[in-house]
């Protein structure tokens, strides 16, 4: 299963996410079939709607999850840190939803107010 994982800004719009989400798979070369999100972004309203209007799924990862994946994360942020408490949220809701072995399809692209990542496994050759 792919996860694209989202970072945002409270207040952002699902259609950023939404047009965020598209270019990662885009870039990515495949399509995500949930969105994770923050546990600490979970009553956002944008998250909510930007993965009904893709047809995913929406998973929430938790505070332990979240912290659990940084260490297999590809960036860092020292403004997320300060603000979240965790340097990759995007990238950690990602790998965190795809669990323990999964990989970074697509590091962490940004938009003004959101930063989306894909995870999960590649099919061997």
């Amino acid at each position: 299963m792919i996860f694209a994982g989202i970072g945002l800004r409270p207040g952002c719009a699902a259609d950023e996410i939404a047009g965020l989400v598209e270019l990662a798979a885009e870039r990515a070369g495949c399509r995500p079939e949930r969105l994770a999100i923050p546990e600490f972004r979970a009553a956002e309203p944008g998250p909510i709607a930007a993965a009904g209007a893709l047809s995913l799924g929406l998973i929430v990862v938790g505070e332990r999850a979240l912290a659990d994946a940084q260490p297999r994360c590809a960036t860092q942020s020292a403004l997320a840190e300060a603000m979240t408490g965790v340097a990759s949220v995007a990238e950690g809701c990602a790998l965190a939803a795809a669990g323990p072995d999964a990989v970074l399809l697509l590091p962490r692209i940004s938009s003004a107010n959101a930063t989306c990542a894909i995870a999960g496994w590649r099919a061997l050759p």
